[in-house]
């Protein structure tokens, strides 16, 4: 099961807060074992950059549930080229 929830704060000029964790469950790990579960958040931008519109964000997520060998926490870097019409 993966479940993504996606939470946004907009601000002037393009700033925004988020969160959006991948929550996942493996049905057939034994019983603490079966879930990850991150909670944090971060922030990003989106811009442009002469013609081209773009949108940069971080995020770091601590994981409060997790199975014996995943990490303890994620950092997520993100970068998108935007072509809206």
């Amino acid at each position: 099961m993966l479940v993504q929830p996606f939470i946004n704060y907009n601000f002037p000029r393009g700033w925004y807060l988020t969160s959006s964790p991948i929550i996942t469950a493996n049905w057939k790990a034994p019983g603490s074992e079966q879930w990850t579960v991150p909670m944090g958040g971060g922030g990003g931008r989106a811009f442009r950059l002469g013609s081209q519109a773009i949108n940069v964000q971080m995020q770091a997520l601590g994981n409060v549930a997790r199975p014996h060998d995943a990490g303890d926490w994620t950092l997520r870097v993100q970068f998108q080229l935007l072509f809206p019409k």
